[in-house]
């Protein structure tokens, strides 16, 4: 049973809704359904309460655990945001039919989430993309070679906005994949282009080591430091 998008529920039985689906229980993020627990979802779900970003860009995605949980917090916010979600569905169709793509997301009471079925180097000759500015929030999980990972990072670097957050998955681990098929197999080696990041002075980077790895990275020095204070502004 899906909710309305206009008559949020509460978040912790959209949660359970959620967690009942055994494919958003997939792929390391280490989500549980027994005690409701997003795992690393509570950093992209956090995340982006903090930062309120108009845009948040997802790249790549099982079943849509994470644009799922992103626009939930997009949609909460006191500006409500959009996701763009780039995934061409090369695992399998999941992806493929719009009407059912459109149907999944509303199911989970959200109507912010703009699917676009491509690969980034398709993503970027389109109107959407020339279109893009300002994105506050980028989550990276689409094909994890080290070479992929860097054309997703280089695609998005320049419309990032001030104090914006970038996520790389699958960031700690270097192991061979069959998720394309045994035809297919390679070689998950995201965990090498974070590490070429890693000697950027201009850029802070963070590892969180559960599920298959988490890396997030911000823009370092001048504005990007000084903190953003808002709420009640008073201080002893």
């Amino acid at each position: 049973m899906g909710s309305d998008p206009q008559q949020p529920e509460d978040l912790g039985s959209w949660i359970a809704r959620l967690l009942a689906h055994p494919a958003l229980l997939r792929m390391g993020h280490n989500q549980r359904q027994d005690d409701l627990n997003l795992g690393l979802g509570w950093i992209y779900y956090g995340l982006a309460r903090l930062l309120q970003p108009q845009r948040a860009v997802v790249i790549g995605s099982w079943r849509g655990f994470v644009p799922l949980v992103v626009a939930r917090a997009c949609q909460e916010n006191r500006r409500p945001g959009r996701v763009t979600f780039i995934d061409p569905s090369l695992v399998d169709d999941f992806w493929r039919d719009a009407s059912r793509v459109t149907g999944w997301f509303r199911g989970f009471g959200l109507a912010n989430i703009e699917h676009h079925l491509a690969t980034t180097q398709e993503f970027v000759h389109t109107p959407a993309y020339a279109a893009l500015d300002e994105v506050g929030l980028l989550f990276i999980d689409g094909y994890h070679t080290a070479a992929q990972a860097r054309y997703d990072y280089e695609a998005f670097a320049s419309r990032l906005a001030p104090r914006a957050m970038v996520m790389f998955h699958d960031s700690m681990v270097t192991r061979r994949s069959t998720l394309y098929g045994e035809q297919a197999a390679y070689e998950v080696s995201v965990a090498r282009y974070v590490d070429e990041l890693k000697h950027d002075p201009s850029l802070q980077l963070l590892d969180l080591p559960f599920g298959t790895g988490l890396t997030l990275l911000r823009r370092c020095g001048g504005a990007e430091d000084v903190p953003l204070l808002e709420g009640l502004q008073e201080r002893p």
